[in-house]
């Protein structure tokens, strides 16, 4: 190039970064219009010249050059820009179709659930939970497959799949947990697993199996209470052998369930302080309510930016219904003839 247009300075050549610049963040049909503009003006420029030399003329044909690159460069990124936001509605109606809507009354629990994702585009997690009115109560999980993208939905999908039959079907919480243990040993690789809570709520009797998942929190009359199980336990896929956490409830009770994101949100090292302000987050208002004012004050504290999607789901305990039996559960039976 500066063999033809020679060692001068010729500013007419600086407009064609006019269209380069444009085709960063502007339509194909927006940088052509640029480069038109930026040809005009360099034009108008050359015709101040006393006599126009091959210099000027070749600086014009570069501009032209750098319009029609600019274009076929904004005309790409515009296409990938589409197919991204059509991947993003496509993981969207996937996950939609995994994680139906929860609540607002289940049985005797209020009960609402939200997913908040980490990012905005097709990269979705297996994030899942489910809340579903049984013979032996209301029944409720909540779970995190290893991984992320369709492999991740296409397991939690599984996991769901299994849950919403064997729940109906199993009388002992720690059948279902076997039950969901061999539907997910089948269906992965010698390293994937997937962590899960199940909780049962039967007559006020609160029945809690954890496989490997963050405990659930009882939030009671302003206290912020971990359901830690009586003994750890493998994932599902690593044949767990769970020990039951059982509690009474009161009227007013809350049970926050949630995945590991909500436990690993931070801000320049610090981690979200969820007991601390679970109270006051989640204790007043429906339980819709206080998981919107979780999301809330969880998005500020990380100023936008999380590390993993997050299931979040709050239920409420509003007491057994009048004249209602209370059938006691199967390892309770157990005990008292032992």
């Amino acid at each position: 190039m500066e063999l033809a247009d020679g060692r001068a300075a010729h500013y007419v050549a600086l407009m064609m970064a006019a269209p380069i610049l444009a085709a960063a963040f502007a339509s194909w049909r927006v940088v052509l219009g640029i480069g038109l503009v930026a040809a005009v003006l360099g034009a108008s420029f050359a015709l101040t010249e006393p006599t126009p030399s091959l210099v000027t003329a070749i600086d014009l044909a570069g501009i032209a050059f750098a319009s029609g690159v600019a274009a076929a460069v904004a005309a790409l990124r515009q296409r990938q820009g589409e197919q991204i936001a059509e991947l993003s509605k496509l993981a969207s109606v996937a996950q939609q179709a995994v994680l139906r809507p929860l609540g607002p009354q289940v049985g005797t629990l209020a009960v609402a659930a939200r997913y908040i994702s980490s990012t905005a585009t097709a990269e979705i997690g297996g994030d899942l939970y489910e809340a579903i009115d049984t013979p032996y109560g209301v029944r409720m999980i909540i779970g995190d497959v290893r991984g992320k993208g369709l492999d991740a939905v296409r397991l939690a999908s599984i996991v769901l799949g299994s849950y919403r039959h064997v729940a109906y079907e199993r009388a002992d919480l720690r059948a279902v947990v076997a039950d969901l243990d061999r539907a997910v040993a089948r269906n992965v690789g010698d390293e994937d697993f997937v962590t899960a809570a199940v909780v049962e709520e039967r007559g006020g009797t609160l029945t809690i199996v954890n496989c490997g998942h963050p405990s659930p929190l009882l939030l009671r009359r302003g206290a912020v209470i971990p359901l830690e199980p009586p003994a750890p336990a493998p994932p599902l896929g690593f044949m767990p052998v769970v020990r039951p956490r059982v509690e009474r409830l009161e009227p007013g009770d809350r049970l926050l369930l949630f995945t590991d994101g909500l436990g690993e949100a931070r801000r320049d090292g610090e981690f979200f302080p969820t007991a601390d302000r679970a109270w006051r987050l989640l204790g007043h208002g429906t339980v819709g309510d206080g998981l919107a004012s979780l999301e809330t004050a969880l998005v500020e504290w990380v100023h936008g930016r999380l590390d993993d999607d997050i299931a979040l789901v709050l239920m409420e305990y509003t007491g057994p219904p009048t004249g209602a039996t209370v059938p006691v559960p199967s390892w309770e039976v157990g005990a008292a003839e032992a």
